[in-house]
């Protein structure tokens, strides 16, 4: 308790800003995939693209964000950021009511998202670090990863439910309340933020600095590559093993959703786990232990069969992945903010999402066109396959960098 209390007001406000957008967004769990496939009657290809072309979308659009996210206050980037997914959303279920929506719409709307969701988090990453202290970040990103997984493990099992019954814009329609529920709590925290000071020489290279800062670093480098390989490889197949549950092997979308979400149950404990097992074993050997561990799982969602048994697997691989992705992740947040200097922080996290976002589009696609040549199961046993060498880039312990220094700028 008095660790919860020594995080301040502000951050609570945050937390449940972030909280609620979350459990909004996992109740829309997969929703335009789902309206795509239910509604539009769209096939692997059309499901892979518009994947692929909300996160392409958003990445381009948010190329010149990072910079105007960096030199700005923080807290309002992040209001018009949910305001701007709240609006995009509510379009959707609007057209529907019409009986216009269309397969065009979608894409719009998902590249909209995605570019205010690098803005959104690219903000919030370098308000969180202004907000607490340095030796709380690992608790501020510890709950902020329990909160992920607890709306995760909630949000599509009632999400499907939902979907089941009322169709599946009404899941979109909750997912725009949330991001105005989060702009509301937001506007609530108090206090006087001042805009960074911004030179002319920092114009010039604005828009390459975040990935001259992870480029440059001997510990982000590998982390970085080792990330955005495997968030494509396992995202990538996603929409696969949507097609592959929904429709060749004919599993209710409330089934869908309890495949999905019940697991992240382990995603809370490995939120928690992380917070003792760093003081015992160190920063380094959990995120590498964890980032190893992680990898082990994907592969054998290639061999979901129909009925009881294949729900039953689904379920234990995904329990596995997430409790090895909820320790990993919040170690990694916490030392990706502490290597980044103050003044490059949103930059840098704009530079990791774009990059990532862009990764996933491009596999994504890959994995559509190759799962149309081989198969759905064998285009997810290969990513699988490609999943277990990436522990290679994990960085070894010798080659950890110190803490990046603070800058002058940062401290404004």
């Amino acid at each position: 308790m008095a660790k919860s209390k020594s995080l301040g007001r502000p951050f609570g406000w945050l937390w449940a800003a972030y909280a609620v957008s979350t459990l909004g967004t996992w109740f829309a769990f997969d929703a335009f995939t789902l309206i795509a496939i239910l509604v539009l009657h769209a096939g692997p290809a059309q499901v892979s693209a518009l994947a692929a072309a909300g996160l392409a979308v958003g990445a381009v659009v948010a190329v010149p964000l990072g910079p105007w996210v960096e030199f700005r206050r923080k807290r309002p980037v992040m209001v018009i950021m949910d305001l701007t997914r709240c609006a995009a959303l509510l379009s959707i279920p609007a057209t529907y009511a019409l009986g216009r929506l269309t397969f065009i719409q979608l894409l719009i709307v998902s590249g909209v998202v995605a570019a205010a969701d690098i803005a959104f988090k690219a903000a919030s990453g370098a308000y969180l670090k202004a907000l607490v202290r340095p030796e709380d970040l690992l608790v501020a990103n510890g709950r902020f990863e329990s909160t992920t997984w607890t709306a995760t493990a909630l949000g599509p099992p009632i999400g499907g439910a939902a979907v089941g019954l009322f169709g599946p814009v009404t899941a979109v329609i909750a997912n725009a309340i949330s991001f105005l529920l989060s702009a509301t709590g937001i506007r609530a925290i108090r206090g006087m933020e001042h805009p960074p000071r911004r030179t002319q020489a920092q114009r010039v290279d604005d828009l390459v600095e975040g990935w001259r800062c992870i480029l440059t670093d001997p510990a982000l480098r590998p982390m970085f590559f080792h990330t955005i390989l495997v968030n494509g490889l396992i995202l990538s197949t996603a929409p696969l093993l949507a097609l592959l549950m929904l429709d060749r092997l004919g599993f209710a979308t409330w089934q869908y959703g309890l495949a999905f979400g019940a697991p992240c149950l382990g995603g809370l404990v490995g939120a928690h786990l992380s917070r003792r097992l760093v003081p015992r074993f160190g920063q380094h050997k959990v995120m590498y232990t964890a980032g190893t561990l992680r990898v082990c799982w994907p592969l054998g969602l290639a061999l979901i069969a129909p009925g009881t048994g294949g729900l039953v697997l689904v379920l234990i691989l995904q329990f596995c992945l997430v409790t090895s992705i909820g320790v990993f992740n919040p170690v990694f947040a916490t030392y990706r903010l502490e290597q980044t200097p103050t003044d490059r922080i949103a930059r840098t996290l704009s530079a990791w999402s774009i990059t990532n976002n862009a990764s996933v589009a491009a596999l994504t696609v890959l994995w559509g066109l190759l799962a149309h040549s081989v198969g759905l199961r064998t285009a997810i046993a290969i990513a699988g396959l490609l999943l277990l060498a990436t522990p290679l880039l994990l960085p070894r312990n010798e080659h950890m960098a110190p803490h990046a220094p603070e800058t002058t700028a940062g401290r404004a």
